[in-house]
C-alpha cells in the first residue's frame, strides 16, 4: 500500500508532525508514503503563506528516513500549487531543488482561492467551471515539471449542481498535453473527508485518462492529519482494477515506478 500524497507541519495548514504521520501509515500497513508539502505561491488568502523552508525540509526527510528506514519508505516530494504567471518560477524553484516526486495542483482560479467560495461570487457555476479547468489547460501546457496531476476536479469538492457541464471536452486536451510527456494523474481519497462519498476525480475521468492510453496513477489520501493516512487507498486499487488499469504508480528521484496491481 503506497500513500502518495500527505502533508505535515512544514505545510502552513497542517500541524502534524512528520513522526505521528510516518508513525500512522505504519500502523495502516503502507509500505511506501510521499511527503507532498504546499507551495502556493501567491496565494489570495493573506491569512494563510504557503511557502516551505526547503533547506529543513530535506533535513528533516533525511532524518526520518534514517530513523524508520527499516520500516517504511519515505519519499520527499512537493505539491506545487498552479496559477498561470508561477510557470517560470516554478521552474527555477525545480532547478534549485531536489523532490522524489512533483504533484502540480490548481488550489486558485481568477486569482481567487477556491476554499473560500469566492471564485463562485457574482457568476453562474458553469463560468467558474470554465475558468478552472482552463486556467489549468493553460498550466499544463505552459509548465512540464511535475510528474502528476493533483486532484484535477478539485473544483467540484467546493460547490456542485446537478447538471452543470464538466469540461470533459477541456480535460481531454489537457490529457493530449501530459499523457505523451509520461506525466499522470492521481486518485485523491480526500473527497470521502468532505463528505462526496468518492475520490477525486471522478470514475468518468479516470475511465477517460484510461482510454487514451494513460498508464500512470498514484494514489493519495491528501492527509493533513495522522488518522486520515492511508485512508479509502485499497478501495481505490479496486477502482483502477475495474476500470482496466494493470499498475499503480511511485516515484524516486522523479523517475515512475509501477507496481501491478
Amino acid at each position: 500500500m503506497f500513500d502518495n500524497h500527505m502533508h505535515s507541519n512544514f505545510s502552513a495548514d497542517c500541524d502534524a508532525p512528520m513522526e505521528s504521520m510516518i508513525e500512522a501509515g505504519i500502523a495502516r500497513g503502507v509500505q511506501e508514503l510521499s511527503f507532498t508539502e504546499h507551495i502556493d505561491y501567491d496565494y489570495p488568502d493573506p491569512s494563510i503563506h504557503f511557502d516551505v523552508d526547503l533547506e529543513r525540509y530535506h533535513q528533516s526527510i533525511r532524518s526520518m528516513q534514517q530513523q524508520y528506514g527499516d520500516q517504511i519508505t519515505i519519499r520527499k516530494g512537493i505539491e506545487l500549487g498552479f496559477q498561470p504567471h508561477l510557470t517560470e518560477r516554478y521552474q527555477q524553484l525545480l532547478q534549485q531543488h531536489s523532490f522524489d516526486f512533483v504533484i502540480g495542483s490548481m488550489h486558485t482560479t481568477d486569482n481567487k482561492d477556491l476554499h473560500s467560495g469566492r471564485l463562485f461570487e457574482g457568476q453562474s457555476l458553469n463560468d467558474a467551471y470554465e475558468k478552472y479547468y482552463t486556467e489549468l489547460f493553460e498550466c499544463a501546457k505552459a509548465f512540464d515539471g511535475f510528474s502528476i496531476l493533483g486532484h484535477i476536479d478539485l473544483v467540484t469538492r467546493y460547490k456542485y449542481e446537478p447538471g452543470v457541464y464538466h469540461f470533459h471536452d477541456v480535460i481531454e486536451e489537457i490529457f493530449k498535453v501530459i499523457i505523451p510527456r509520461g506525466q499522470g494523474i492521481e486518485i485523491n481519497t480526500s473527497g470521502y473527508k468532505y463528505g462526496m462519498d468518492r475520490v477525486h476525480p471522478t470514475r468518468d475521468i479516470l475511465k477517460m485518462y484510461y482510454d487514451m492510453g494513460g498508464e500512470i496513477v498514484t494514489v493519495g489520501s491528501d492527509a493533513h492529519k495522522p488518522e486520515r493516512v492511508g485512508d479509502h487507498i485499497e478501495s481505490s486499487y479496486d477502482l483502477l482494477r475495474d476500470i482496466g488499469f494493470k499498475y499503480v504508480t511511485t516515484f524516486d528521484q522523479l523517475k515512475p515506478t509501477f507496481h501491478r496491481l
